[in-house]
């Protein structure tokens, strides 16, 4: 059975500078921790109330559902809780589309994108130093499992986009219909902050600016949700390009 001091080091990982001092964060669900398991990540720890279902390769303690109560993140746990270690820093490809977030700063949006990036295979995804961690447990449980195949990279975000060697396009709704515009083979899509869109610093950095059209008649509608305006713009990068070989 789980002890106590696994206990306490579990429940200290709902926390970044825990994370980052044991080099560790968790991930509940049997199907996200599946998707870990076969990926390149770390297993350190499983605790299961029905380890059976990962079978006799994987070695786990068995957990009841009161002291899963006591560490999990959900208000009705899944019964399976798995602590990976963090993983190595990685290069950054350039040979394909890239996306960037400057200061996004909800869990649910960066999941549901690090989501977008893995449909659309988006290898890299880079993010200022101030948007929000991808290893929050809301992070990782909104991800389901994608986080265990795209790269998330905290950068610097100016210097990084002033060394850019692809084109940075911006999205912006001052910017150029995306169904108007001629796109690169290569480069990097930047989204913003959900409430005050892209930073000054980054307007400058930008190769070209990109908006996604209004169609309604009233024309009244403030915005789109980032993670939306994600989905729209990879899925006219890789209609754009779906034809080729």
């Amino acid at each position: 059975m789980v002890t106590k001091n696994e206990l306490k080091l579990a429940k200290s990982l709902h926390q970044k500078k825990h994370r980052i001092q044991e080099n560790s964060f968790f991930v509940e669900g049997e199907k996200s921790i599946k998707e870990f398991l076969a990926s390149s990540f770390e297993l350190k720890a499983l605790y299961s109330v029905q380890l059976e279902i990962f079978g006799s390769i994987v070695q786990g303690v068995s957990i009841t559902f009161s002291d899963l109560k006591t560490i999990s993140a959900l208000t009705n746990p899944s019964g399976h809780f798995a602590i990976f270690s963090l993983p190595e820093p990685q290069e950054i490809a350039y040979n394909d589309f890239l996306v960037g977030l400057d200061s996004i700063r909800d869990p649910g949006n960066l999941g549901t994108i690090i989501r977008l990036c893995d449909w659309f295979g988006i290898r890299d995804l880079v993010c200022s130093k101030d948007t929000v961690d991808c290893f929050n447990p809301k992070v990782v449980q909104s991800s389901m499992g994608s986080l265990s195949r795209v790269g998330v990279h905290y950068v610097d975000f100016d210097s990084f986009l002033a060394a850019c060697p692809v084109p940075v396009l911006g999205a912006d709704m001052n910017g150029v219909s995306i169904y108007e515009t001629l796109l690169p083979k290569q480069g990097i899509w930047v989204l913003g902050n959900e409430s005050t869109g892209l930073s000054e610093a980054t307007q400058q950095r930008l190769s070209q600016t990109v908006s996604i059209p209004r169609f309604g008649v009233t024309q009244q509608t403030e915005s789109l949700n980032v993670a939306t305006a994600t989905a729209i713009l990879l899925s006219e990068t890789r209609r754009t390009f779906a034809n080729e070989t």
